[in-house]
C-alpha cells in the first residue's frame, strides 16, 4: 500500500493541500456559510486543466471532504476510479457520467450521482458545470486506460 500512498495522484492532492487558501478543514462544531461568487477556485495538480474547484470543508488530502467544481464545457475527466466513494451534487449546467458496466447518464442543474469505491467512470461536461463533490475518506483519482490498467496523470490527460 505505501506505493500508493506514494502515487502521482497522491503527491497531486499534497500539493492541492499545501495551495495558498485552498484547504478550508472547517471545524464542524462552528457554523459556515459561503456563496459561490465569494469562494476562491484554483487548478488542482493531477485534473484536467479545464476543471477549478474551491475545499468548502475538510482536508482531500486526509478524509473527508467537500469540493466545489468549476468545469469548463468540452472537458472531460478520462476513464479513472477513487478510493473513496465519490458523491456528486450538480448545481448548474450539464454533464455526462459513464460508468464501465452501465448505462450513461445526462447530469442536469439537481441531479446526484454516486461512484461507490474503485468504480471506473468519467464525466464529460457538456454545457459549463459547477458541482459539488462529496468525499467520504481522502481524494483520491486513479486513471486507466481502454484495459483498464492504471495509467499515469500526464498519459491519462
Amino acid at each position: 500500500m505505501l506505493i500508493r500512498i506514494l502515487s502521482s495522484p497522491a503527491i497531486a492532492l499534497l500539493l492541492i493541500a499545501s495551495l495558498p487558501g485552498v484547504s478550508r478543514a472547517q471545524d464542524a462544531a462552528h457554523p459556515a456559510a459561503q456563496n459561490i461568487s465569494d469562494m476562491k477556485f484554483v487548478h488542482f495538480p493531477g485534473l484536467p486543466a479545464c476543471s477549478t474547484g474551491s475545499v468548502q470543508n475538510g482536508d482531500p488530502a486526509k478524509g473527508p471532504s467537500i469540493i466545489v467544481a468549476r468545469v469548463k464545457s468540452g472537458c472531460t475527466f478520462p476513464w479513472h476510479w477513487h478510493t473513496p466513494a465519490e458523491h456528486l451534487m450538480m448545481v448548474a449546467g450539464v454533464a455526462r457520467a459513464e460508468m464501465k458496466d452501465g448505462k450513461p447518464v445526462t447530469l442536469r442543474a439537481g441531479a446526484f450521482a454516486l461512484m461507490p469505491t474503485h468504480h471506473v467512470h468519467r464525466f464529460t461536461c457538456i454545457s459549463s458545470c459547477t458541482l459539488y463533490i462529496y468525499s467520504d475518506a481522502a481524494f483520491d483519482i486513479h486513471y486507466v486506460d481502454k484495459q483498464g490498467q492504471e495509467i499515469p496523470p500526464e498519459e491519462a490527460l
